[in-house]
């Protein structure tokens, strides 16, 4: 028992070491990674990277990792020389292999969300236009959005309130556009007028390559878009 007992000691402070080692090393790895998807992908502040599953350093010998978690805020995506604010980036990626020392990272899966507030629709909206929630969309994957546009016609100033469509087409365009425009039957061509002013669209690009936008939602903190990809990039 004597002889057993330095035995077990020196395991103990081996494993204790151990456990120290790995959580420096995914530590740093997460540090190097966040540092990487900065470079790659312009953001507001500092991105954060998770690295899930223990022990790590079996995960970086085998060139994989089971998986990855990534946030971050203030991402741009770039739609005809006008740009549209990404409040929050989220998503998990699954078996992610890294390489390079940690400059290229590609998962194979990833599933995730992007979040626009309405604050940023607003600022990518035609001048004049506010956005702003309007409640649950009557179909799967739509919601509706109140729109206030103003307009001068005739020498008059318009303020037309309406309450629009927001929904996801041609896989990666947010569109709104309102049900009605009330009292348009007033002023010949007055709708067209108004809706040339409301009714937009913005395109969502610039995200990390192999992302795919897939169904959007609005909701009182703004409109959220879910996302999906295989052989996604974080590292440009």
């Amino acid at each position: 028992m004597r002889v057993l007992r330095p035995l077990l000691i020196a395991l103990v402070v081996l494993g204790v070491l151990f456990v120290a080692a790995d959580r420096i090393a995914v530590a740093v790895a997460e540090s190097e990674a966040a540092d990487h998807f900065r470079q790659a992908q312009p953001v507001e502040g500092d991105p954060e990277i998770s690295i899930d599953g223990f022990p790590f350093l079996t995960q970086l010998l085998g060139g994989k990792l089971d998986e990855v978690h990534a946030s971050a805020r203030g991402m741009r995506a770039q739609d005809q020389g006008t740009s549209v604010r990404i409040d929050r980036f989220k998503a998990d990626l699954h078996d992610v292999k890294f390489s390079n020392g940690f400059t290229t990272a590609t998962a194979e899966t990833l599933t995730g969300t992007v979040l626009i507030t309405y604050a940023d629709l607003t600022a990518a909206a035609p001048d004049g236009v506010t956005v702003s929630y309007g409640g649950s969309g009557s179909e799967p994957g739509t919601g509706e959005v109140k729109v206030i546009g103003r307009l001068s016609l005739l020498g008059r100033t318009w303020q037309k309130s309406v309450t629009s469509e927001v929904r996801l087409v041609d896989g990666g365009t947010v569109k709104l556009r309102a049900r009605s425009i009330p009292g348009a039957d007033q002023i010949p061509g007055l709708e067209g007028l108004v809706r040339e002013r409301i009714d937009f669209s913005k395109k969502i690009t610039g995200l990390p390559s192999g992302i795919e936008l897939q169904k959007l939602e609005a909701g009182p903190d703004g409109v959220t878009i879910k996302l999906a990809g295989k052989g996604v990039s974080l590292s440009g």
